[in-house]
This record gives C-alpha cells, sequence and structure tokens, in this order.
C-alpha cells in the first residue's frame, strides 16, 4: 500500500477527503478567526495586572482603593521585577504593601505596612520600594 505507515498489526492510511464530502463544520477561516480571537485574549491578559481573590477580599477589608497612577506604578515595579529575575516580590508603594507572584502577574496579598505586626514577609525572593507622590 502507497503511503501508508505500518507497525506490527496496525496500518495507518492518509484520509482522503473529496471537496463538499467529508467532515461538516466550521471552515479554516472561521477556525482561524476564532483562533485569533483567542489569542489576541490572551496576550492581552498577559500584559496585565490580576488580583487573586483573596487580595481583592484584603483590599475592600482593608478599605484599600488604589488609583491609577498607583496601579501603573505597580504594573511598573513587576516589569521591573521580571526583569531582574523576581519570582515572588514583595512591592512596598508609600503606605502600602503587595506581595506579587511576578510569573503569573498576580497580586497575591495587599496591606498597609503597619499591618505588617512582625516585620517579617514570607515566601517572596526579592523586594521593590516605591514612592508616589499621589497616594
Amino acid at each position: 500500500m502507497a503511503n501508508s505507515i505500518s507497525k506490527a498489526d496496525m496500518i495507518i492510511s492518509p484520509i482522503r477527503v473529496r471537496p463538499g464530502k467529508g467532515i461538516s463544520g466550521p471552515n479554516s477561516a472561521q477556525l482561524n478567526n476564532q483562533f485569533n480571537k483567542i489569542l489576541q485574549s490572551e496576550v492581552k491578559k498577559q500584559g496585565t495586572l490580576r488580583f487573586s481573590a483573596h487580595a481583592e477580599k484584603r483590599l475592600q477589608s482593608r478599605n484599600i482603593n488604589l488609583n491609577q497612577n498607583q496601579k501603573m506604578k505597580l504594573d511598573q515595579a513587576v516589569e521591573t521585577a521580571a526583569r531582574k529575575g523576581i519570582k515572588d516580590s514583595l512591592i512596598l508603594l508609600n503606605n502600602l504593601a503587595f506581595v506579587v507572584n511576578i510569573k503569573n502577574r498576580t497580586v497575591v496579598t495587599a496591606m498597609e505596612q503597619n499591618q505588617l505586626k512582625e516585620g517579617a514577609v514570607t515566601n517572596i525572593d526579592g523586594a521593590m520600594i516605591l514612592f508616589d507622590g499621589d497616594s
């Protein structure tokens, strides 16, 4: 048999589909369009700093509201930490403290610095200290 692969008792032959016959479903242009939409969505997510459910709860319970400038500074700190090879960072922004998973661009927890009662933060391998006059 030409163009077939044979291994022990198994024979695999190419499938021939005639135009207009065979499997129905979306055409390649539709699949390509769907793929591009999903890809663009994932690319946008890659560059966006996210807050875990735990961090969101901490922000709400501690009445911490970030303005646009603070979010931008936090995002820039994550970029810098990533370039430095930091995996998990403590980011201090004036009186606020954030523990961030740099690879996933996710804030794990948030607090005001005075809530660091013991003065110890674990499970980090780097720290970023920022100053922002708008905080």
